[in-house]
């Protein structure tokens, strides 16, 4: 099973980076319809929507445009929805691979989903934690 990081979804909407853009899209409509099936993880819905709306703040996309771009997202992946495991399972996480909070709860949510790859431009690539490898796309 697969899960996306925020940053894949940005560079998604993001003309600022055309090259990543392109991967970032190419990489979206590979995982819309595959047989392994993808997840969108509820932190990396709220971050979504937290760098969207600061995009509506300086006047970079419109209300409509954010509200069209996450209801697409939510329409292409089932949300899961972390439970206490993800909380105790960062802990550890962190400490062992001294990870930042966010990240260590990024891949807490990821291992009690059952995802095994984890699209990410923000861990280290190849490596695998616990049971998550991380793909960076974009290299």
């Amino acid at each position: 099973m697969n899960a996306i990081d925020t940053n894949v979804f940005v560079y998604a909407t993001d003309s600022d980076e055309p090259t990543k853009q392109a991967k970032a899209k190419n990489l979206l409509v590979k995982l819309v319809p595959a047989s392994t099936r993808t997840l969108l993880l509820w932190q990396v819905a709220g971050e979504l929507l937290n760098c969207m709306r600061r995009w509506e703040s300086r006047g970079k996309i419109s209300a409509i445009d954010v509200e069209d771009n996450i209801r697409d997202v939510l329409r292409s992946f089932p949300m899961v929805i972390p439970n206490e495991n993800v909380i105790m399972g960062s802990l550890s996480l962190s400490s062992r691979y001294s990870l930042s909070h966010w990240d260590s709860m990024l891949l807490a949510a990821c291992i009690e989903a059952g995802v095994d790859t984890l699209y990410s431009e923000d861990l280290s690539a190849g490596v695998t934690y616990d049971s998550v490898q991380v793909i960076n796309p974009f290299i």
